[in-house]
């Protein structure tokens, strides 16, 4: 008999009234009265559980206590009445693996920041498990859409030799006996993906990235997850245009594919999520130069912290309030000052901004930094040195402006961003599975 899961029952349970079935899980609660006993039986695989009815002295109902995996043939019983429609009378108990009674995920809350102490056991608990759930879905929405537009996924390296940012928020690894030079874990796979664009045309890589950033706001992480596609033949206007594609698209998915995880997030993190994603599906996301932003930054009378100016970067509170008040919707950031961004975004005709984007969420800032990459051989090597970097450690890099250049753009999205506007979940410690942090590794 092949085992089925909790999410398999509740879609097959009216066939197997008065079945007899086998269900296995790991034991949320456990009530045991006179004659009978109750068990709340999960395996992960839905936000629902099965309750397991016990005949008080016949089903070792002292025997395991919560947090216990079990195995239980029994009778499916239809309960139309009850808040759950169906329900197992235990005949046979078998204890895979009995827990402790120390055994930290006793009572029915726990505050995150105590979970994030025990990253190993917190996915047991109901709204860790409906986050990596919805990770995962929000993982395939992205692949899905790639793979639809005619993307080939390219795996490039977690150690490099170059900063793709410039902005030396590397971790240095010590490996020059090893490999001869200086070498970093990698802060972007753009780099090493856009070769591949000039072959493949539309390519992407997906991976982890490094930030070695001594920051301990929400938003920031050590180790972080980002999609990164690049287009050959794209300038910055089809760029905005398939990044907002994309993100529509992981909406749709998640209310199609995890309607009942986004549900439990609206019941108990943020009330209208459900009502917000649709909304963001049907309007246009807002553009607005950064010249124009800061204007409006400048003009509102709002109290920042940092007063906004064209002399410095805008702030995450600028954004938030852009996204969150200005527009009230998504809003693409375009045309920043060079001196804000990356060495390889292409310099618009002013010689002072480049063609650049970042893509802000109300409540939350940026979610997807973009650009049109610098195609001009001169241009290229003029802005490597005026942001202080070593010709000779780029010379690959400006090797594809001397054999066969064309006009390219590509884009990073922050995974975890994402995954904290799908869900509400306000710190990025919450949807990484083992973060990393200053002062923070656990193990």
């Amino acid at each position: 008999m092949r085992l089925l899961s909790v999410k398999e029952f509740y879609q097959k349970y009216q066939d197997m009234a008065e079945q007899c079935v086998v269900v296995s899980g790991w034991v949320k609660t456990k009530r045991i009265g006179k004659e009978i006993g109750f068990v709340e039986l999960g395996d992960g695989t839905c936000m629902k559980s099965i309750q397991v009815v016990l005949e008080v002295g016949k089903q070792q109902e002292k025997a395991f206590g919560v947090g216990a995996c079990l195995m239980v043939k029994g009778t499916l019983k239809l309960t139309p009445e009850a808040k759950q429609p169906f329900e197992i009378t235990a005949e046979e108990v078998t204890v895979m693996g009995d827990a402790e009674a120390d055994y930290p995920l006793q009572k029915k809350r726990h505050s995150n920041e105590y979970l994030r102490t025990i990253p190993h056991l917190r996915p047991r608990t109901n709204l860790f498990s409906a986050i990596f759930r919805m990770r995962s879905v929000v993982t395939h929405a992205i692949t899905d859409f790639l793979y639809r537009e005619g993307f080939t996924q390219i795996h490039t390296p977690c150690m490099t030799s170059c900063d793709g940012e410039g902005a030396g928020e590397v971790f240095r690894l010590k490996t020059e006996e090893f490999f001869g030079k200086e070498t970093y874990l990698t802060v972007t796979g753009q780099l090493h993906v856009e070769p591949f664009a000039q072959a493949l045309r539309r390519v992407f890589t997906f991976g982890p990235s490094f930030r070695a950033e001594d920051s301990n706001t929400p938003r920031h992480a050590a180790e972080f997850w980002q999609v990164e596609p690049e287009m050959a033949f794209c300038d910055l206007q089809e760029l905005t245009e398939v990044i907002e594609a994309l993100c529509k698209h992981i909406f749709r998915f998640c209310l199609t594919e995890a309607r009942e995880e986004l549900e439990f997030f609206e019941r108990f993190i943020e009330p209208g999520l459900i009502e917000k994603l649709e909304r963001d599906i049907e309007l246009d996301f807002a553009r607005v130069s950064y010249h124009d932003a800061v204007k409006l930054l400048m003009e509102s009378g709002e109290k920042f912290q940092i007063p906004a100016s064209y002399d410095t970067p805008i702030q995450t509170e600028h954004e938030r309030y852009l996204a969150g008040v200005v527009f009230g919707k998504p809003v693409f950031v375009t045309d920043y000052p060079k001196e804000q961004k990356a060495f390889y975004m292409y310099l618009n005709d002013d010689e002072k901004t480049v063609a650049a984007t970042d893509l802000l969420f109300p409540k939350l800032g940026e979610i997807v930094g973009a650009s049109q990459r610098e195609d001009r051989l001169a241009v290229l090597q003029k802005r490597i040195e005026e942001c202080g970097l070593k010709q000779e450690d780029y010379a690959w890099y400006c090797d594809l402006r001397r054999y066969g250049s064309c006009t390219h753009s590509g884009f990073g999205l922050g995974v975890e961003r994402m995954l904290r506007y799908i869900t509400g979940v306000e710190n990025i410690r919450d949807v990484i599975a083992y973060p990393r942090t200053p002062n923070n590794i656990i193990f």
